[in-house]
């Protein structure tokens, strides 16, 4: 086998695994060049992330043998349009959009749906200029950006559905039927992109018959997309009522996570599938497991200067820990101390934005105060704990000239945990944000930023006990 890569740290580990190692830039004229001269049987495209899956088209004009899924297929599930169109055609719901064309019909569209709604150019990766806008001014800073970013191909907007849970399926097609797959749940909700987001498998808050229509949707999209080889399919679910995001005809970077929890190697069934050979399904008492699987992503922001420590749709971490345990809280609790965070001594920090996030977080605050936390809480947030029962001492914004102020307490290192959950992007709320964010970063504080994610993680090191957690390897889950 040749293998064409120019990353020489994804080969470093295991770079005898081919006859040929090829570090070159992954263009159609590079691709080329190396085809003629090995002369190859053919080429495996779903296994280079999105860069091959946009060569696919010419690579195809240019008679090149494409194992597995073919290039048309790959084009209509790249291009949102004739995704768009499949889906209508199937019946498959979808988040509604449209094409920009002029800002006029954006409005429009806008004043139909209305706010929240993303902008999304076509063949991108890592949700590159993607954006959620919430009023006139960022959509027409967004779309300008966007339109910079992906000149040759269209620029989407579509509504923004808030607070739906977003779902994972990976899976491994035989021309058009599906072979083995796993449907893994964001522990975030919708917003936060998919490399940067928390995810728990199996799910475990997902309803038996949203689990049924995700699988059934995924069999209509795998048999109208003839897909042979591994694909993933991203969904929002909400209310029961399920959306598909979008279809990437590729391994996902969730591939190996589901693959080492389920102990079934996906990419050996996929590889098979786009050689022609036959394979065998899996027994279903395969996905019936006892344990849970986190994957948890690490950070590098303090490595990058001034920048926000928030997480939004465009993609931000520089890797990743899987982790499994007996239980959710268990698997979630060592994942997050495998990426540093520290479980905190007695002082925690609550700024906690928007009135659902106070709502969401107020159990997990009284469940600190319980275990004997000391809460320090700014104007808003302090107000809310107090009128619900559970005392926290009122801290003041960076700008405020009082004190306790809340930059003095984190760089005093009096603060063991910061909870700052994002309101709104007006420029008050922003700076004063931003500020607790950053010293938080600066001073090594662990810092949370979406609710979810921090009331999982406050349960967790609550009702779990470090030192009862069994150190177990791999094959001892069964």
């Amino acid at each position: 086998s040749v293998m064409i890569n120019y990353n020489p740290e994804t080969v470093s580990t295991d770079y005898d695994m081919c006859d040929r190692l090829y570090f070159d830039e992954l263009t159609f004229e590079r691709v080329m060049d190396i085809i003629e001269l090995e002369n190859p049987h053919g080429i495996v495209l779903s296994v280079g992330g999105q860069i091959p899956n946009n060569l696919a088209v010419r690579l195809d004009n240019a008679r090149v043998n494409i194992l597995g899924t073919s290039a048309k297929s790959i084009d209509n599930a790249e291009d949102r349009h004739k995704f768009s169109s499949m889906l209508d055609r199937l019946h498959i719901d979808q988040p509604r959009w449209m094409e920009l064309t002029s800002l006029q019909e954006v409005h429009g569209f806008v004043d139909k749906v209305g706010y929240p709604v993303l902008v999304r150019p076509s063949y991108v990766l890592s949700g590159a200029a993607m954006n959620v806008c919430s009023n006139d001014e960022e959509l027409k800073n967004f779309l300008q950006l966007a339109a910079e970013v992906s000149q040759k191909h269209p620029v989407v907007v579509s509504e923004f559905i808030e607070n739906a849970k977003e779902i994972e399926f990976d899976a491994v097609a035989d021309k058009g039927e599906i072979v083995t797959y796993a449907i893994s749940e964001h522990v975030e909700f919708a917003g936060v992109h998919s490399g940067d987001a928390t995810i728990q498998f199996p799910p475990q808050r997902l309803y038996v018959e949203t689990a049924r229509k995700i699988k059934k949707v995924s069999r209509e999209i795998a048999c109208a997309l003839n897909i042979s080889g591994p694909f993933n399919i991203q969904f929002l679910a909400k209310d029961n009522k399920i959306r598909v995001i979008e279809c990437n005809l590729r391994a996902s970077r969730s591939f190996p996570f589901v693959s080492k929890v389920l102990k079934i190697n996906f990419i050996e069934l996929a590889t098979k599938v786009m050689l022609g050979l036959k394979v065998e399904k899996p027994h279903k008492s395969a996905f019936d497991l006892d344990y849970v699987g986190i994957k948890a992503s690490q950070f590098s922001f303090s490595r990058l200067q001034k920048a926000d420590p928030v997480l939004g749709v465009d993609m931000s971490s520089t890797g990743e820990v899987g982790c499994l345990g007996d239980n959710f809280y268990e698997a979630l609790l060592t994942a997050m101390l495998a990426v540093g965070y520290t479980i905190p001594k007695k002082n925690v920090l609550f700024s906690t934005g928007p009135a659902r996030s106070k709502v969401e977080l107020l159990e997990s605050a009284r469940l600190l105060h319980e275990k004997g936390y000391n809460l320090f809480a700014t104007g808003g947030s302090q107000k809310f704990l107090e009128e619900n029962g559970v005392p926290a001492t009122l801290v003041y914004w960076p700008n405020e000239d009082k004190s306790p102020n809340t930059i003095e307490l984190i760089q005093n290192k009096q603060i063991d945990l910061v909870v700052n959950i994002p309101k709104n992007l007006s420029p008050g709320e922003l700076r004063n944000g931003y500020y607790i964010r950053r010293t938080s970063i600066d001073f090594n504080v662990p810092l949370i930023t979406n609710s979810r994610l921090a009331s999982a993680f406050i349960n967790a090191f609550c009702n779990v006990d470090i030192d009862q957690i069994e150190i177990k390897a791999w094959n001892e889950y069964e």
